[in-house]
């Protein structure tokens, strides 16, 4: 089980994550610190075998802090040191969401690779800007979904899928509670400029589940909509977001997302996949399960034509992504996540917040 009480530090390792390439084989860089997610995306680079060697961020007391969990970093004085060090290969990032794409394209125009938090942009406007950059450097523009690439259930459930454990994918339907821990956010969070909006922000990890799970490369947005119901004091905040997609396969999809995890719950999500296919169906249960014994979580429910089973993740898939992406920065290959499937959950939920914003103001 997640032992973190709060989502924005939530920074999973396994002990069965691969490495990949050999110490010094793949430098790379962590910047901009407003979003603790950074932690998990350096973790799991680190974990695959990438070499930490520069981090920046102008904040001196986040720099500081970020320093004595990763010591042999050394600190950046501005960004641009980092762009100018020719053996840096790639460099991560979880700045506010507004200015990601900014220091993205800045990155790609180095000749370097960004792997940033989600959500990757904030309007329509960012992510056509990133994909001419990504045209004209030929670089990558990668997004930790980590709803899905640090989960070890939701993995296998990705592998189990293709396996063809479940056959072919009808539905797929994702309820994603965070815990808000109001006092502890930063004041951009609740300046919906800067953050986007809940389904452009938590809701692109759903919508890259639903293309993932699906097998999907587009789909239409059939209804989205957006509330605050319980925070009026915070008025750029949306505390709660759903939308139902049909993908291109024919899929349906839909997702809840909302700001209202119990603080009786040990952990700070109770996020939960449903997935139904023509032979089976599959639940997954990422950050604990509620009353069993010890509350363990990354486990999937399995269910087929033959039997029931409970499938244990925990420990056991680790977090290949981030070897995948080592190697496909290396080998310019796609195996971790095509460019298009990065870009695509980012403007279906970009998308999908747009028509609920409209609806919200008629």
């Amino acid at each position: 089980m997640s032992t973190a009480k709060t989502g924005f530090d939530y920074a999973p390792q396994s002990d069965a994550t691969q490495k990949v390439v050999a110490p010094g084989e793949f430098p790379f860089a962590a910047a901009y610190f407003d979003h603790g997610h950074i932690y998990g995306q350096t973790s799991g680079l680190k974990d695959a075998g990438a070499t930490l060697k520069w981090a920046y961020d102008p904040d001196p007391k986040r720099l500081e802090a970020f320093l004595q969990k990763h010591p042999e970093a050394q600190p950046a004085s501005s960004y641009e040191q980092i762009l100018e060090d020719p053996e840096i290969r790639l460099v991560t990032a979880a700045a506010i969401p507004s200015e990601r794409a900014r220091i993205g394209i800045q990155t790609l125009q180095a000749d370097k690779d960004y792997f940033t938090d989600k959500s990757p942009f904030t309007t329509l406007d960012q992510l056509q800007q990133a994909r001419r950059a990504v045209v004209d450097t030929g670089r990558k523009y990668m997004v930790c979904y980590s709803e899905r690439i640090q989960s070890e259930a939701g993995w296998r459930a990705g592998e189990l899928i293709r396996d063809g454990a479940i056959g072919d994918v009808l539905q797929v339907l994702v309820l994603a509670p965070h815990r808000l821990s109001k006092g502890s956010r930063p004041d951009w969070f609740f300046d919906k400029e800067k953050h986007g909006g809940i389904l452009t922000d938590i809701g692109s990890h759903q919508f890259e589940q639903m293309l993932s799970y699906t097998g999907a490369t587009d789909a239409i947005i059939n209804y989205a909509r957006v509330a605050n119901y319980a925070n009026p004091d915070k008025p750029g905040l949306e505390d709660f977001g759903e939308a139902s997609l049909t993908t291109n396969t024919g899929a349906s999809f839909y997702c809840r997302v909302d700001w209202f995890n119990p603080d009786g719950l040990p952990t700070w999500g109770d996020g939960r996949t449903f997935i139904l296919g023509t032979k089976g169906t599959i639940e997954v249960r990422k950050y604990l399960d509620v009353l069993q014994p010890g509350n363990p979580g990354q486990r999937i429910y399995l269910v087929d034509g033959d039997d029931c089973r409970l499938v244990e993740c925990e420990g056991q898939v680790g977090f290949p992504f981030f070897g995948q992406l080592i190697r496909d920065c290396l080998d310019r290959t796609e195996n971790a996540m095509t460019q298009e499937h990065a870009f695509k959950a980012a403007e279906l939920s970009m998308q999908a917040q747009a028509i609920a914003d409209e609806a919200k103001s008629r």
